[in-house]
């Protein structure tokens, strides 16, 4: 038994406090414990609340897994307690606050990796200080990248090229250099930092050197979806990398369709909209949701309500209270009384059960924000997508989406630009939005997208299977570091004798 304790992998994993980062991270985690590992959470208080019950809950059924705690310092910063997590930013003021807080954590971290003598760090991108920090523990760190392939490679090669400096405005397109595909953007869909080289610009160029820099990384991702961007990784990159997604879906699979049973013990007996919903004829919805980060403008939420009331489709809509002024409330609420009366369509209010919602057969498609995640749910649920990029690396995601995989429809969206930073003119009119959906929902082209994207539905259900692209991936992954593990033991033994 000493000897198994001794070979078993000590890993840490530090994930970013922003759900689109943390969520994959925490179930990668699991999967780790899952394949023998023992893992250690870092988190602070309020953003380990968001996943304990999952972590408490394998580590009852044996599994290796626990967090270890680091006070916030709310305080020093100027927040209220429990304010921890970027979501949690309603301003430019507070987005500001929390960051400041999440740095001043680097120096408790760096003491708990020496305490804690783990054998890897599997660190967020946002930490590029995790590099020195395993260097000087003798370990690997492994870079944690929670979007797709293609938008790495492609900050990587835009980065080190600029294309978008050799052209006269910023509406003119150009392509991104050294791609298999033919990707075409325009510098106002690049980031701020990369488009005008601000004040952060340093500090994202260091995050993504540091990837350069790590032993591998590992990516939320699978090779039935990017195989020729996992290819392009290993020569832009030049390190290892491990596809080993969708990890959502990995992570829940084994316990016979827990997380819908899971979903519907925590709604009421009968929602209102699952009621409505399951009225609806297969193939003929549309989900609409932004994501936890994105907040639309009140002249942006009448657009967006129009195009859609104007396709004739209907549509389940997901809409956060707290985040509507009194005039957009107002105009929702309207909106709202309207569409019950049509039954063309419904509002849900802050909290949706995404997964139960993408897999029930009425929906025929998703409004989507190209979150990675929610990218990887809709298409493991076999969905079109229609794109409609808002800020980060959303852009790139949408290239993957529309120009490699076939499986979506763009709105035209033309500003890349966080919401706090966003003005009201940026603007994706009604007759854009009702013609995205018309053509994904009744052109020839519409149903090419969808019968490509049960496809990848299939694809990955496949991947995370015994044999699969991604299980053999992590069962690598694990058996190489457990191997460099047991060779840093020999070569201290060697010294000490």
């Amino acid at each position: 038994m000493d000897t198994e304790h001794q070979h078993q992998l000590n890993v840490i994993f530090l994930p970013y406090p922003t759900p689109g980062h943390m969520n994959p991270m925490i179930d990668t985690a699991r999967l780790f414990a899952r394949h023998g590992a023992n893992v250690t959470i870092i988190a602070t208080p309020a953003n380990a609340l968001i996943f304990q019950n999952a972590i408490d809950s394998d580590f009852s059924h044996g599994y290796h897994i626990r967090t270890q705690l680091l006070p916030f310092p709310a305080a020093q910063v100027g927040l209220p307690e429990g304010v921890e997590n970027i979501k949690d930013g309603t301003s430019l003021e507070l987005l500001g606050r929390i960051s400041r807080g999440i740095s001043m954590l680097k120096g408790h971290i760096e003491l708990l990796f020496q305490d804690l003598h783990p054998d890897c760090i599997v660190s967020d991108m946002s930490y590029p200080w995790t590099v020195e920090s395993a260097a000087e523990l003798g370990i690997p760190r492994i870079f944690f990248y929670s979007s797709s392939y293609l938008s790495d490679c492609a900050s990587h090669s835009v980065m080190q090229h600029r294309p978008h400096e050799r052209l006269v405005s910023d509406t003119e397109k150009f392509s991104i250099p050294g791609f298999p595909h033919r990707i075409e953007m325009t510098p106002l869909q690049l980031v701020n930092w990369i488009r005008v080289r601000e004040e952060v610009s340093h500090y994202f160029e260091g995050m993504f050197a540091s990837e350069r820099r790590s032993y591998g990384a590992i990516y939320n991702s699978f090779h039935e979806l990017e195989s020729e961007y996992e290819e392009l990784h290993k020569s832009i990159v030049g390190i290892k990398s491990w596809s080993i997604g969708p990890v959502s879906a990995w992570v829940n699979k084994d316990d016979g369709q827990k997380i819908n049973r899971e979903h519907k013990e925590d709604l009421p007996e009968d929602p209102e909209w699952l009621t409505w919903l399951n009225t609806e004829q297969n193939d003929s919805v549309i989900y609409v949701n932004f994501g936890s980060l994105t907040r639309l403008h009140h002249a942006q939420l009448v657009e967006l309500a129009h195009g859609l009331e104007n396709s004739g489709h209907s549509f389940i809509w997901v809409i956060r209270r707290k985040d509507a002024n009194e005039n957009e409330y107002r105009f929702l609420q309207e909106f709202e009384d309207k569409m019950k009366e049509s039954k063309k369509g419904f509002i849900i209010w802050n909290w949706a059960p995404q997964l139960l919602i993408l897999n029930h057969p009425a929906i025929g498609g998703i409004v989507s924000h190209c979150g990675w995640n929610s990218l990887l749910e809709s298409l493991s649920a076999g969905l079109p997508v229609i794109t409609w990029p808002m800020f980060a690396e959303q852009f790139y995601n949408e290239r993957l989406v529309v120009d490699v995989l076939k499986v979506g429809s763009s709105v035209g969206a033309k500003e890349n630009k966080f919401w706090a930073l966003g003005d009201k003119d940026n603007v994706v009119e009604r007759v854009e939005i009702t013609k995205a959906v018309l053509q994904l929902m009744e052109t020839e082209e519409g149903r090419e997208m969808r019968r490509r994207a049960i496809k990848l539905g299939d694809a990955s259900k496949k991947t995370i299977e015994k044999d699969g692209h991604s299980y053999n991936n992590l069962i690598k992954l694990v058996d190489e570091l457990k191997s460099l593990k047991i060779s840093k033991a020999l070569a201290e033994s060697k010294l000490d004798n």
